[in-house]
């Protein structure tokens, strides 16, 4: 696993997946009940901006970079606070100089009931991820490949939650691993929320994701794509997509007014937007 996610920490896709990603925890927290965060490819959970590996890129200028200097409408702000919060207490409130990745946002968002289980491969990367949360007892590190953490996790024993499955998209068959992990989570957990990210790159392999997905008789499936560019634009990182199962009561709408309002602050060419559709609806009886 080559991977390092450092270099690309805080780029338009983190946007777009941790604002998503803090929508949904918000979502849980409406009830009481604890709930479990699993995080199949945690990363390191924070990252140094002005450190060589994130300087060699620049990729945060373009995504996080925009969004803290652009002059935001009311209604995405809202939409964006939770994200925001988070963001400003791992700067201590000042000069945004450090990003937090998606365990650390939902260890920061978590209530004292709930819990968050972060797995990562990468050696490195694994140590970092467990120092950075030595002694917290309600932060389980583990390092494991990602897709075997898909299926050993799940059900929590808090019956409530959300996997968040972030691969790197190193190989070919990665589409075919979300497909194959999601199908098996869900017929141990059917009523987790599971939110899956994927790059969009190649626009005949996101169609054929999609149509396995229409076919897995998962049912409750929406995909939302926000796209920097045309996704036509051949062997570029046009935008970033995720496939969420089980969205929380009218999500879709959240989803859009979200996208609509980050298209015009992340857009980087002609082609920029949005993609919000239902893949699979309610199950029928």
């Amino acid at each position: 696993m080559n991977y390092r996610h450092a270099f690309h920490a805080g780029n338009f896709a983190d946007v777009v997946k941790h604002a998503v990603l803090a929508l949904l925890i918000e979502r849980l927290k409406e009830k009481e009940a604890a709930f479990r965060v699993i995080d199949t490819h945690a990363g390191t959970g924070f990252y140094d901006l002005t450190a060589s590996q994130a300087a060699r890129t620049g990729e945060w200028r373009q995504g996080i970079g925009r969004l803290m200097t652009h002059t935001l409408d009311p209604a995405l702000t809202d939409l964006l606070q939770p994200y925001l919060t988070v963001l400003k207490i791992a700067n201590g409130g000042g000069e945004l100089t450090r990003y937090p990745g998606s365990p650390w946002i939902a260890r920061e968002l978590m209530r004292r009931q709930d819990r968050l289980t972060a797995c990562e491969l990468h050696p490195e990367d694994a140590a970092t991820l467990r120092d950075l949360f030595e002694g917290d007892r309600q932060v389980k590190t583990i390092m494991l490949d990602g897709w075997l953490a898909l299926g050993s996790f799940v059900p929590p024993k808090e019956r409530r939650g959300l996997v968040l499955v972030d691969p790197p998209f190193e190989e070919r068959d990665d589409f075919d691993k979300l497909v194959s992990g999601l199908k098996a989570a869900h017929r141990r957990w059917p009523a987790g929320t599971y939110a899956l990210w994927y790059p969009v790159k190649d626009v005949v392999a996101i169609d054929r994701f999609r149509a396995d997905l229409a076919r897995s008789e998962i049912p409750r499936i929406i995909r939302a794509e926000l796209l920097i560019r045309s996704r036509a634009a051949t062997g570029r990182f046009n935008g970033t997509g995720l496939v969420i199962c089980n969205p929380p009561w009218k999500f879709e709408e959240t989803l859009a007014a979200l996208l609509a309002g980050l298209a015009p602050h992340l857009a980087d060419g002609p082609g920029a937007g949005k993609v919000i559709d239902v893949i699979a609806g309610e199950q029928k009886a």
